[in-house]
């Protein structure tokens, strides 16, 4: 073998060298973290897509977010967090006989699941998924709601005592705390598929209150006229918003309020 083919030879051997001064190229992990030029994500079916990076330097996040998570859910885009608040609010005031009335160990541990899944939501959406959270449109002034349903409950309640005063607060509040989410669908034109599935299960879950009361009145007797007339203001919310999810949402289309 001669010296030119020795030499060839050489060459190919010898790790590839950089000369001083010239950028290196990202790393894999690098581009990964959004480092690089660009952000690959796999998507369904093993096949990669990648989108530009458009970095938020004040912010911290990505751009065009909506376009790197169309592979997956979007967290908690489209939830309003000022609901899920006045939710954990309602579930606070209603469930603080818990440290005086003990009913059964079933009524216990329902009331402090309540009370700890609504402040876990509230955590997730400002802490945990603070990222995705849509916070430009989620802008319902809630003291339009908290302090008019108060003063309801000082002056229309059935025993003028602490905890009566706050259940039927609660009642009223729970009423009309779904309309910061309302107001965020119709403010966007528009509800993601899940989103419109969670307003669906929170209007059945009211109404079939409505069932029970019904229920309780011809077995019973039992008749509460504070927590009727609150239900059905709710389930009242709730008409527009279940004639859309028949006519839009089961048929594939997206839901949209108009705006």
């Amino acid at each position: 073998m001669g010296r030119g083919s020795r030499r060839t030879t050489r060459a190919l051997g010898r790790p590839a060298t950089r000369r001083p001064g010239s950028p290196s190229p990202p790393s894999p992990t690098a581009t990964a973290r959004g480092q690089g030029p660009l952000l690959t994500k796999e998507g369904r079916g093993g096949h990669s897509a990648i989108a530009p990076r458009h970095h938020d330097a004040d912010a911290g996040l990505y751009e065009g977010h909506r376009e790197i998570h169309d592979f997956g859910p979007l967290l908690v885009d489209g939830i309003s967090g000022k609901s899920q608040v006045l939710f954990a609010v309602v579930f606070t005031a209603r469930y603080l006989d818990l440290f005086t009335n003990y009913i059964s160990l079933y009524n216990t541990c329902m009331k402090v699941v309540y009370i700890a899944c609504s402040f876990t939501t509230v955590w997730m959406i400002y802490s945990k998924f603070k990222a995705t959270y849509d916070g430009n449109h989620d802008t319902f002034r809630v003291e339009f709601l908290v302090i008019p349903t108060a003063i309801l409950a000082f002056l229309v309640n059935h025993d003028f005592t602490p905890l009566e005063i706050l259940w039927t607060f609660s009642i009223y509040l729970e009423s009309v705390a779904i309309l910061p989410q309302l107001f965020m669908v119709s403010k966007t034109g528009e509800a993601e598929t899940i989103t419109s599935h969670y307003l669906f299960a929170l209007g059945v879950y009211r109404t079939l209150y409505l069932f029970n009361w019904i229920w309780r009145y011809h077995f019973e007797g039992f008749f509460d006229l504070i927590a009727i007339v609150a239900g059905l203001v709710q389930t009242v919310l709730y008409c527009d918003f279940f004639y859309l999810y028949i006519t839009k949402v089961l048929k594939g289309k997206k839901l949209s309020l108009p705006a």
